[in-house]
């Protein structure tokens, strides 16, 4: 993203663009004014200024602007002394010299307050959500091998992928749990692979500095345990030591229903497969070799005789083979030493043993989580999607992505989502359109890192309530500005000014996605679009609005010009200012859309 370079032709309010060395094209740079829609709501709701073209010299205070909150925006928390600290802000930003004598805001100001992403969101900025329900009735924001920096194969592992994800406001972080080349100590690595390790002691600590940088609500590691007893044990001291009292765990050995995030404020959860259930699975050769179903130690293996065998899984049954009776003996042994371990965790962790739909059935006193892969999701929602719902409930659902996915990419979250699953393991480094729909999604409820499931997911009928009820969404595109800030002028074409145009897509069950795009406007760095789309709505709980802007080019692939993702369930009404990323779901300094939300 290159600065802009001053010249005196911008200065003028102009760029010059050199076509072959030796010609000049000079655009003219239009000031940005007030829509149509703006400035009839400024007319209806301002004072002072009269009637026709007249009403653009009026004033809105305090009281006007707290009318048109109420009345346009659907926002009817606003006070009057709400309402004048807005206006306070707007006059700050915009009138250094004559703030004091200020105490309005006219159609300029009105409109670049309406262009405030800050000021005038377009979701709701804080929680909001009743907390106090147990854990599994939320999404909760989930990474997936949290320590990687890149692939899956050969990137380096480190704690600075930790950190990054909590400050976006993931709540689970995985870690592969494995013996140092000494056996004396703990690496968090991808396990068989060229990645290179990073301590665990650096990932606790990291995870205890950074846990609540952007949400008070509690974080949960996922460790991928391949360790021996003493090292287990090495994990609950470290654990206690770093974490101290922000660790939470249970006095009894099982839950019958897991807490609710308000009740783990600034707490941290271990999940993990006790370590009876880990010896278990560590040798399923002897147990599964005749029907041919062989599976590692991992939570994450990817099951099916259709997919290529890895060269991890080929190393692992070589170890399970070549083990010998007296190591196993040693291990089962030593099951005495690891009561610490066993009591840190507070959510117990599998993967399914026989059939997944065995392994679903809910039992009355306990709750505990599973895992699946993409493919395993996919299979069993097809044939028995009541029982994923059911299980649920009470109970969650982890899904990760498949092994093959080596370039650390990722899948649709939406068919999780749609079944209750509550963690959906995501590549934070996969950068792309699946990864925006996960910050979209996130982005709701404050960006705490827990939403509310939808109802009818939580409810005994959810089979009778799921296309009820419906809507219709209303979106208008208005204009963008902030490009010209962000890049330089010569970033999206060479020869002229950019021709923007703005996608827009509903995401969510398959009788709601749809698509639709504005036209194309040539040679302007504020694009004005004003045009309207609406969008029926089965299941508006589960839907997301995802916006892109893209530079036109006729003779090339269409430039990228920024994106967002918005839960529509949290969408503000009315006349919305809307920030947008770049592709890493970064916030980009000055671009903006202007946008109307209006639901039926």
């Amino acid at each position: 993203m290159g600065k802009e370079k001053k010249t005196e032709s911008y200065d003028n309010g102009s760029y010059n663009y050199k076509m072959f060395k030796c010609f000049n094209r000079k655009f003219k740079i239009n000031e940005v004014q007030p829509t149509d829609d703006v400035r009839d709501a400024f007319c209806q709701f301002s004072v002072g200024g009269g009637d026709g073209d007249s009403s653009d010299d009026g004033v809105m205070g305090a009281e006007q602007l707290c009318s048109f909150l109420d009345d346009n925006q659907v926002n009817s928390a606003t006070t009057v002394a709400e309402a004048q600290r807005l206006i306070d802000e707007v006059i700050r930003r915009r009138h250094h010299v004559t703030r004091f004598t200020r105490h309005g805001l006219d159609l300029d100001d009105f409109f670049n307050f309406l262009f405030y992403d800050d000021l005038n969101p377009p979701i709701t900025p804080h929680v909001h959500q009743d907390m106090s329900a147990p854990l599994s009735h939320y999404f909760i924001y989930t990474g997936h091998n949290s320590y990687l920096t890149g692939n899956q194969l050969s990137s380096d592992c480190s704690e600075v992928p930790v950190i990054k994800a909590l400050q976006r406001g993931v709540r689970v972080i995985e870690l592969d749990l494995w013996p140092n080349s000494t056996g004396t100590d703990i690496n968090v690595l991808h396990g068989r692979t060229l990645t290179t390790p990073v301590p665990l002691i650096t990932c606790l600590k990291s995870i205890r500095d950074h846990a609540f940088s952007s949400s008070p609500y509690p974080v949960i590691i996922t460790l991928e345990d391949h360790l021996t007893a003493d090292l287990q044990a090495k994990v609950a001291e470290m654990a206690t030591q770093i974490f101290g009292q922000m660790l939470y765990y249970p006095e009894s050995e099982s839950l019958e229903e897991f807490p609710s995030p308000a009740s783990l404020l600034h707490r941290i959860i271990i999940s993990t497969k006790p370590p009876k259930e880990y010896l278990e699975s560590r040798n399923p050769i002897g147990k599964q070799k005749e029907n041919g179903n062989v599976s590692p130690s991992s939570e994450e293996e990817t099951p099916g005789t259709e997919e290529i065998q890895t060269l991890e899984s080929i190393l692992f049954y070589q170890d399970c083979d070549n083990k010998s009776d007296s190591d196993q003996e040693e291990e089962e042994a030593s099951e005495d030493q690891k009561p610490a371990y066993k009591r840190l965790i507070t959510i117990h962790a599998g993967k399914p043993k026989g059939t997944v739909k065995e392994e679903m059935k809910v039992v009355v006193d306990k709750v505990r989580r599973l895992s699946l892969s993409e493919q395993e999701l996919d299979r069993t929602c097809s044939s028995n999607s009541q029982d994923v719902v059911r299980f649920t409930q009470k109970n969650l659902l982890r899904i990760y992505p498949k092994g093959t996915r080596f370039n650390s990419s990722n899948y649709k979250p939406l068919i999780g989502w749609t079944h209750g699953a509550q963690m959906i393991a995501f590549n934070m480094q996969g950068y792309g359109r699946s990864l925006w729909l996960m910050h979209g999604m996130f982005r709701a409820n404050g960006g705490c890192g827990y939403v509310k499931k939808p109802n009818f997911l939580m409810k005994k009928g959810f089979h009778d309530e799921v296309f009820d009820p419906k809507k219709k969404l209303h979106v208008k595109v208005y204009m963008g500005d902030g490009w010209r800030l962000d890049f330089s002028h010569t970033h999206f074409d060479t020869y002229s000014p950019p021709d923007f145009y703005t996608k827009v897509f509903i995401v969510g069950v398959p009788a709601d996605n749809a698509k639709r795009k504005t036209r194309v406007i040539e040679d302007n760095w504020y694009p004005i679009w004003d045009e309207e789309f609406s969008f029926p709505l089965t299941v508006p709980e589960l839907a997301l609005l995802r916006i892109e802007v893209r530079e036109y080019d006729m003779s090339d692939k269409d430039d990228f010009g920024g994106q967002t993702c918005l839960p529509v369930s949290e969408l503000r009404p009315g006349i919305r200012s809307v920030p947008l990323y770049d592709k890493k779901g970064e916030k980009m300094k000055s671009v903006r859309l202007l946008m109307r939300f209006i639901f039926e």
